[in-house]
């Protein structure tokens, strides 16, 4: 249940802290937000979270989310919800927040200089669930919406981590996110879909995360698609392709509905397929070192965690995306022609996973296509 922190949000001083409608931004062609905006996106990411929880708990069928409500003392907070030690999530994770600040902090700034100077709202949901089975693949999720003096946008996204991965599963978890956004428009997933690449990359070991999904950010209604930090990447070259895409708030924040309800269908059909799979020592041995990649990048490059230590986040919060166990091992190489090398020979580099056929024949031979 909501805690009464939560029930008196809307009578806090976010409201006061509006910027009015009359505004001038930037670039004279984007129109201010409507005037429930901050009511609107909050109630679309805490009934995200509501969503995705009932969703989890029906899916692990024992372990159940514990929640813990938080203030930040410079203004808003949030609730934490972590399930532990279930029967299918080892951890799980999912967070709501909103809060608000005087000044946003350099990592945003230096993106968005224009809201230098102006109080800030920012509200959104995250997660990051980490099963125990190795065959079952560590997922992450967050949807946001910001506002500050004379700008606001919207930026989210998805991707899966697999460690002993399937090709039909990392097709289906694209296409259901694709078809989410193809729901609003047909360009975005172009640019989406190599910007998940490009942003989950690990540059010190070369390597992508995961086999990506979705990624976007500061998306205010210009109608440029890509405002990533690689003007030479494929991400931005698409974007300059397709030129310039309009989209109003409403129809951004329908895209943040749609691709935040897909999580569910993308994710959980994957979970049901492997969740009875079995596996030894080697498989968890293997699960636990990959894990390290995981903590590497949310440490080192993660812009959401660097946003919330920057902004007085509450810790526990910001870190519970860490797995509970991980590994390092020096060296380390796979086996050649293994499982595990499949995984970082092919599955942590960038691939058209829907449309590239030669995918299945350089997974057949290791069983993992069905």
């Amino acid at each position: 249940m909501v805690s009464s922190f939560f029930r008196n949000l809307k009578q806090s001083s976010f409201k006061e802290n509006k910027p009015k409608a009359s505004f001038e931004t930037r670039n004279s062609s984007i129109s201010p937000p409507p005037t429930n905006s901050r009511e609107k996106a909050r109630e679309l990411v805490i009934g995200l979270q509501d969503e995705i929880c009932g969703g989890l708990e029906l899916v692990d069928g024992e372990g159940k989310f514990k929640e813990e409500s938080w203030e930040r003392p410079e203004g808003g907070g949030g609730r934490s919800r972590v399930m532990q030690e279930g029967k299918i999530f080892e951890q799980a994770g999912v967070n709501f927040s909103e809060v608000e600040g005087e000044e946003l902090p350099p990592s945003i700034l230096n993106q968005r200089p224009e809201a230098k100077g102006h109080r800030w709202f920012a509200t959104g949901t995250s997660m990051v669930l980490h099963p125990r089975n190795p065959y079952l693949p560590t997922v992450h999720l967050n949807y946001r919406y910001f506002e500050a003096g004379p700008v606001w946008w919207f930026g989210g996204g998805a991707d899966l981590t697999p460690f002993y991965p399937y090709l039909e599963d990392a097709r289906h978890f694209h296409r259901v996110h694709k078809e989410a956004c193809d729901s609003v428009s047909p360009e975005l997933h172009k640019v989406f879909k190599p910007w998940c690449d490009e942003y989950f990359y690990l540059k010190h070991r070369n390597e992508t995360r995961g086999i990506g999904g979705i990624f976007y950010d500061y998306q205010d209604g210009s109608g440029t698609i890509y405002k990533g930090q690689n003007p030479d990447g494929k991400a931005a070259q698409i974007s300059k392709q397709l030129g310039k895409s309009p989209k109003n708030w409403e129809q951004l924040f329908e895209l943040a509905k749609s691709c935040g309800k897909a999580f569910l269908p993308a994710y959980v059909p994957i979970i049901e397929k492997r969740k009875e799979q079995s596996y030894g020592q080697r498989e968890r041995d293997f699960q636990l070192y990959r894990r390290g990649r995981y903590v590497e990048f949310n440490l080192v490059w993660d812009r959401g965690t660097i946003f919330g230590l920057q902004t007085n986040g509450r810790t526990e919060s910001i870190l519970m995306s860490l797995p509970p166990l991980a590994r390092w091992q020096y060296g380390y190489k796979s086996e050649q022609n293994s499982r595990e090398s499949l995984l970082t020979d092919l599955f942590t580099k960038p691939q058209n996973w829907l449309d590239d056929e030669s995918l299945d024949d350089q997974c057949r031979p290791y069983q993992a296509i069905d």
